[in-house]
């Protein structure tokens, strides 16, 4: 019993209609974004130095480096005259960090500073508190919307402040 050309011809055709309708063929390129993180990190520590001392010391839990900015989870920063800055997310963009999410600064000068958000200038040490604050020291309460403080001069500048302080009796 010999096959038919025919048949063959009929089993051929309907199996290239079926492959024409499973396969999909495109034109267009993938979308896809090329890689820009530089550096990508857990469980870190950053010295940083200059010739004559240690300036500060960061650690995070985990970061990345994308463009040029630096942005650190779960930041502890220490500086000769901070005992300890904590914040959620800290972004470095040249010598000012961001702080972001539950910010707590301890002086060593004494002052323990609240909030969710500040600026700290490496450079010049201001810390620029920009949302509402609490800011204790031993018995005195201060609370605010916004709060520059340099710790080298003890200055401090705050905005809509309501205070309670204790002085000495003399």
């Amino acid at each position: 019993m010999a096959l038919k050309i025919e048949f063959v011809f009929i089993v051929a055709i309907v199996g290239i209609v079926i492959a024409s309708f499973t396969v999909k063929l495109n034109d267009s390129q993938s979308k896809v974004k090329p890689m820009t993180k530089e550096l990508e990190f857990t469980d870190t520590t950053f010295t940083e130095v200059d010739t004559k001392q240690l300036q500060g010391r960061a650690h995070g839990m985990s970061g990345v480096r994308e463009k040029g900015v630096l942005t650190v989870y779960h930041l502890q920063y220490h500086t000769n005259s901070i005992d300890s800055l904590v914040a959620k997310k800290g972004t470095y963009m040249g010598k000012i960090i961001y702080l972001e999410g539950d910010v707590v600064t301890d002086y060593k000068d004494g002052y323990h500073i609240e909030t969710q958000q500040a600026e700290y200038n490496q450079k010049s040490g201001v810390l620029n508190v920009t949302a509402p604050f609490v800011l204790t020291k031993e018995k005195n309460l201060l609370r605010g919307d916004t709060l520059t403080y340099n710790a080298h001069t003890q200055q401090m500048y705050g905005t809509m402040i309501d205070a309670t302080l204790y002085t000495v009796d003399k």
